[in-house]
């Protein structure tokens, strides 16, 4: 599931028909998994709004939009929600789970 601001507000909409469908679904933020689906892989959102607050502070004084680098975020996170996997009549391997940076269970 693809990240974006338009599906934010039809969130628990998206995971009921997601379990109706017993469909398996990544999502690309790890608040997601926090939140109900089952698992989450990317940055914090805190994290990518703590970087923009980097760049338009710069902006605010005075550096051109242009001059300031482009940042990635340097970490991503793995959450796992047993509980939506068990829902989902799903196991998850261990090796997968040991990989996780949160296991919610």
């Amino acid at each position: 599931m693809l990240a974006a601001p338009l599906w934010n507000p039809s969130q628990q909409l998206i995971f009921d028909r997601v379990a109706a469908l017993k469909l398996p679904a990544i999502y690309q933020w790890p608040e997601t998994a926090e939140a109900g689906g089952l698992a989450g892989y990317g940055p914090r959102w805190l994290q990518l709004n703590r970087q923009r607050a980097r760049q338009i502070i710069k902006i605010f004084n005075g550096v051109k939009p242009a001059d300031i680098p482009v940042e990635q975020p340097d970490r991503f996170e793995l959450v796992i929600n047993l509980r939506t996997a068990t829902a989902l009549g799903l196991e998850v391997p261990p090796t997968l789970l040991n990989l996780a940076d949160k296991v919610i269970e």
